[in-house]
């Protein structure tokens, strides 16, 4: 099998593509799956002795496909900006863009590579324009789905932006969406009181998705506020009062949120919290902060000269 890919790499460019799609199909469908990790190293062989060729394309597509076969996505190219470039260097149709995409997509899902699949499927929405985003309904259900599936994504403000997603406006998905990025606790327990069959319809779990909820709710509560009661806590949050300490320790672990527990004052303390939405308001924040930084830097440098110079 070396032997013929050698002989195909020796070819003109114009004579291998023909050759080389029934090459990949037959690697792809070989024997109902047996010998994976042979067949991927063929292709992976071929892929690399090529030139940079749109042929490259099938080689690719085919690698991914028996990879994810035997489990072995990590085994092939998943860099975003690699594939950009192939993708440009290429010169793929938009069909074939968005089915290398959401092949490449599905593969990493499936090998559990959740946050490196979750970049592929934002860039293939995000590939969408007005006149066709109507074509990537499936894609967008699905990419929001996994997303409040996923125990690791807490920010889902940028799903929003997509025109896929935007296009979804008005349907429950986007509403639960909407609830997951900006809304309280609260709302999320009146959504699934009067959609319960809706959220068992996708796969979801209600009890995650209470989990994910608190957090992102607590999220909210501590930008707002630097100093939170145990009491609002148990309110907002609808936990007991046993609850509270424990859930804090759980929210720290996640990183999202930076503070200490107040035993004594029956208090949170917090240092940071990541804003669940990033827009104008939170840009705008984050240069007064810069700037202040910026003079007070300024005003120790003037200390120093003036010191040093007496």
């Amino acid at each position: 099998m070396n032997s013929i890919i050698s002989l195909l790499l020796i070819l003109e460019p114009d004579k291998q593509e023909g050759l080389i799609e029934n090459l990949c199909e037959k690697l792809v469908k070989f024997r109902e799956g047996e010998r994976p990790s042979l067949r991927l190293q063929l292709l992976s062989n071929l892929f690399y002795g090529m030139e940079n060729t749109p042929v490259r394309y099938t080689v690719y597509c085919s690698l991914i496909k028996v990879a994810s076969s035997c489990n072995a996505t990590q085994y092939i190219p998943s860099d975003l900006e690699q594939i950009r470039k192939w993708i440009s260097d290429w010169g793929l149709s938009t069909d074939k863009k968005h089915t290398l995409l959401r092949l490449l997509y599905e593969a990493l899902v499936d090998s559990k590579r959740s946050e490196t699949a979750a970049k592929i499927m934002v860039e293939l929405l995000g590939s969408y324009t007005e006149d066709n985003a109507s074509q990537a309904r499936v894609d967008a259900h699905r990419c929001i789905v996994r997303a409040l599936k996923d125990p690791n994504t807490f920010l889902f403000d940028h799903l929003l932006a997509l025109k896929p997603v935007r296009f979804l406006e008005g349907e429950l998905i986007h509403d639960l969406l909407t609830i997951f990025v900006s809304a309280k606790l609260a709302a999320y327990i009146k959504f699934y009181q009067n959609n319960k069959d809706f959220i068992d319809s996708l796969g979801l779990s209600h009890e995650q998705n209470m989990a994910k909820m608190r957090l992102l709710t607590f999220m909210g509560m501590a930008v707002e506020h630097k100093e939170i009661s145990f009491d609002t806590i148990q309110q907002e949050l609808q936990i007991g009062a046993d609850d509270v300490e424990a859930f804090v320790i759980d929210a720290v672990k996640t990183k999202m949120v930076h503070c200490k527990i107040d035993q004594t004052q029956r208090k949170v303390v917090v240092s940071h919290s990541t804003h669940r939405t990033f827009g104008k308001q939170q840009w705008q924040q984050l240069y007064d902060s810069l700037n202040s930084w910026k003079q007070n830097l300024n005003q120790v440098k003037n200390r120093l000269i003036s010191i040093s110079g007496s």
